[in-house]
């Protein structure tokens, strides 16, 4: 029961941080609400059990990759003028309520102590090293590389267009 009471609050988190990366016009505030979905989805597979998923989510991709996207926006050099002015307080709202919303679940699930939940339909070793290894340079090698190499071209081209865009002043 209080499982899905989890479920709930992470889905609802992921679906308005992925509203909020959508309609905010600040990119850092995108940023941002794309942090909360990804931690939204990295809570989503703690609830699966999915422990080296979990940890992959959390380390490569609200870290690492936000890292980058941030890096990214500093390098816009985006000036005061640019920003709008009117989203800002909306913004710390709903940022408080995405804040407020998991640490009083999981401190709810703190004070409660569930047993933990049968992992019959999963599987035991679901999300576990082995697994993900098999399922991704065996099942999935052709696709893995050749989104490595989008990822390649893509940061090859911002290059390039950055190299442009700062030699034409």
């Amino acid at each position: 029961m209080f499982a899905d009471g989890l479920f709930i609050g992470f889905a609802v988190l992921a679906v308005l941080g992925a509203v909020g990366l959508v309609l905010f016009r600040h990119p850092m505030n995108g940023a941002m609400s794309f942090v909360v979905t990804l931690i939204s989805l990295a809570g989503l597979y703690a609830l699966l059990s999915a422990k080296l998923i979990f940890a992959l989510q959390l380390i490569v991709y609200a870290g690492a990759i936000m890292s980058l996207i941030v890096f990214i926006i500093m390098f816009l050099n985006i000036q005061p003028g640019d920003l709008p002015q009117e989203e800002t307080k909306l913004f710390y709202v709903l940022g408080g309520g995405i804040v407020v919303l998991p640490i009083g679940l999981f401190l709810a699930k703190i004070v409660k102590s569930l047993p933990e939940h049968s992992t019959e339909i999963l599987g035991n070793n679901f999300g576990g090293v082995k697994e993900v290894g098999l399922l991704l340079f065996r099942d999935w090698l052709i696709p893995f590389e050749i989104v490595s190499i989008l990822l390649l071209v893509s940061l090859v081209g911002a290059v390039i267009l950055a190299g442009k865009r700062g030699t034409t002043k």
